[in-house]
């Protein structure tokens, strides 16, 4: 005899694996970003922010389209231009601009409030109503990078931060466009960063040789600070971002930016800049922030639904007819006592 034992098959135990994984992998991109600043000021010539953002993303992409062999077809095309002119040919000087006329601090401060422009943009293209969870967290993450990078003799200059914002939110528009428009079929994530990086290259090319020209003082360290930003700050940590859009939520991809501030405080605590009590707690109020934008907490209705116990099993048609038999002999035996 056969006894069914078998229980419900639950949700697959490796799906929280693959999306943990999903957002480690994810998180390296503004982890990478987190060092431009200490690079910029640290290697590079002062003065050409238009060539380190034309270094950063042309000769990044191209090795990308040299790797892939993909190029854009149909409305992908026009499709990469855009991404390519938000999140490259304008997200890099403007950033550039802003590290160049604000303190470090001022400056990730203003790129830490991406995901609630994230959370906005993301309402009116893809209809997607943020939760007050994340929305209590992303200012939580704000305030806390606010302390870790601000401090008394932050100053604030008005072409400095409104080039801060302007970078801020062409990349979050450009991450939402990502998200709604996703990778054609048999496209990689890699492919798709190329052909942005190109259009951004592209872009910038004319207006850096117009305006700039390039640094006459390039030594050893310049090229190494370059080749990072290029490869390891473009290439692999693009790909790197746009494989984990595509994977996670816009609301859960979003405030991993926050680490991009939290790793240039890292990086100026290596370089002899020491975290005073408030900057140890605002880093530890952003880190929870990031981690708490990761988690999708049970609807309140959800957690106070009682428990209904299960229902009483109903009579099957079989259960009836394997019970007749017995019945009929009963009333026979009683028909016949009372022959008797």
């Amino acid at each position: 005899m056969h006894t069914s034992t078998e229980r419900s098959p639950g949700p697959p135990r490796t799906s929280s694996a693959h999306r943990a994984a999903t957002v480690a992998l994810t998180a390296l991109a503004p982890a990478s970003w987190g060092t431009t600043y200490a690079v910029t000021t640290q290697l590079l010539p002062p003065g050409h922010p238009l060539f380190a953002s034309l270094t950063r993303a042309l000769p990044a992409g191209l090795a990308a389209l040299a790797l892939t062999r993909v190029l854009p077809r149909g409305d992908w095309w026009w499709k990469a231009a855009v991404l390519g002119a938000l999140n490259i040919g304008a997200f890099f000087p403007l950033l550039f601009l802003a590290a160049e006329r604000l303190p470090g601090g001022v400056a990730a401060t203003l790129g830490a409030a991406q995901p609630l422009l994230v959370a906005a943009v993301a309402v009116a293209v893809l209809h997607d109503r943020p939760t007050l969870w994340r929305l209590a967290w992303g200012v939580i993450g704000v305030a806390g990078v606010g302390l870790v990078v601000l401090g008394p003799g932050a100053r604030l200059d008005v072409p400095g931060v409104l080039a801060g914002l302007g970078g801020t939110a062409t990349m979050a528009v450009g991450v939402v466009l990502t998200k709604r428009w996703g990778r054609p079929a048999g496209v990689g994530p890699m492919a798709l960063a190329g052909w942005q990086l190109t259009a951004g290259g592209l872009l910038l090319l004319p207006v850096t040789l117009t305006v700039e020209g390039v640094p006459r003082d390039i030594d050893a360290g310049a090229v190494g600070g370059y080749l990072w930003l290029g490869g390891v700050g473009g290439l692999i940590a693009y790909t790197l971002w746009f494989h984990g859009i595509g994977k996670l939520p816009v609301g859960a991809s979003a405030p991993l930016v926050l680490l991009s501030p939290l790793v240039a405080a890292v990086v100026g605590g290596a370089l002899g800049e020491l975290l005073s009590l408030v900057q140890s707690l605002g880093f530890t109020l952003a880190l929870a922030a990031l981690l708490a934008a990761q988690l999708t907490p049970a609807p309140r209705s959800a957690r106070r639904a009682p428990v209904q116990p299960p229902p009483a099993p109903h009579p099957r048609a079989d259960d009836t007819r394997a019970h007749a038999p017995r019945e009929d002999a009963a009333r026979e035996e009683t028909v016949r006592e009372g022959h008797l």
